[in-house]
C-alpha cells in the first residue's frame, strides 16, 4: 500500500487528529470533510474502531503499510507491552526525530530533510528516514545545510523539545538520550486497538 500524498488537512480531518502536530486543520472545522459537515453520525464498529486508530497513527508518521507492520512485528518481539514498544520504535525513527528536535515543523517536512541527505547520525549522513537511532546517538545539521530556510524557520517557531531528547540551537544538533515513556507521546491514539487489529 503507497504512502498517503493527498491533503493532509481532508485526512486529518477525517481521523480526527492533527497530523501536522499544529492543530490547525480542526480548529475551524473539526469534523470530517463530507457535504452533510457535522452531522455524519456513523457508529464505527469495533473493527473500523480498530481500524481508524490503524490509520491516524500509520499517518501521523507518514509511515507506508508495510513499513508500518514490519515496525509493529519488530516491536512484538521485544519484551514489555506490545502497543508501547511500537509507539517506542517509530518514535525512534530519524525523521520522527528530527521533527521532535524542532529542525522541521512536521514529520512530512523532516522526512524530505533527512530524503534530501540534510542529517547525520554521529557524524555520518544518513538519507533513510526510518533509520532507527539508538539512545546515546547525536543528530546534527550537515555543515554545508545549515542555512536551510526550511531549518530556520523551524527553530525560530519550536519552543518545546520533549525530555528524551537534548538539543543545543547552536550547534544543531541533538541527542536521543533514551526512549520516550508512554505518557510523552500521544494520548490521541489507543494503540491497544492496533494490536487487537493485527492480532484478528
Amino acid at each position: 500500500m503507497a504512502r498517503y500524498t493527498g491533503p493532509s488537512w481532508k485526512l486529518s480531518r477525517r481521523l480526527g487528529i492533527s497530523l501536522s502536530g499544529t492543530g490547525k486543520e480542526l480548529e475551524k472545522r473539526p469534523y470530517a470533510p463530507g457535504q452533510h459537515g457535522p452531522n455524519q453520525r456513523k457508529k464505527l464498529s469495533e473493527y473500523g474502531l480498530q481500524l481508524q486508530e490503524k490509520q491516524k497513527l500509520r499517518h501521523m508518521y507518514g509511515v507506508n503499510e508495510r513499513q508500518f507492520r514490519r515496525t509493529f512485528d519488530i516491536a512484538g518481539k521485544m519484551p514489555g507491552i506490545h502497543g508501547e514498544n511500537f509507539m517506542f520504535l517509530l518514535e525512534s525513527r530519524l525523521d520522527s526525530l528530527v521533527y521532535r528536535l524542532g529542525l522541521a515543523r512536521t514529520r512530512r517536512q523532516a522526512r524530505q530533510l533527512v530524503n534530501h541527505g540534510h542529517i547525520e547520525v554521529d557524524g555520518a549522513r544518513v538519507d533513510i528516514p526510518s533509520y532507527r537511532v539508538k539512545p546515546g546517538q547525536t543528530i546534527s545539521v550537515r555543515e554545508k545545510s545549515r542555512n536551510l530556510d526550511i531549518i530556520k524557520e523551524a527553530i525560530e517557531v519550536n519552543n518545546f523539545v520533549p525530555d528524551f531528547v537534548t538539543f543545543d540551537a547552536e550547534k544543531l544538533e541533538g541527542t536521543f538520550t533514551r526512549l520516550p515513556e508512554r505518557s510523552e507521546l500521544s494520548a490521541e491514539i489507543n494503540e491497544a486497538f492496533i494490536v487487537e487489529y493485527y492480532s484478528r
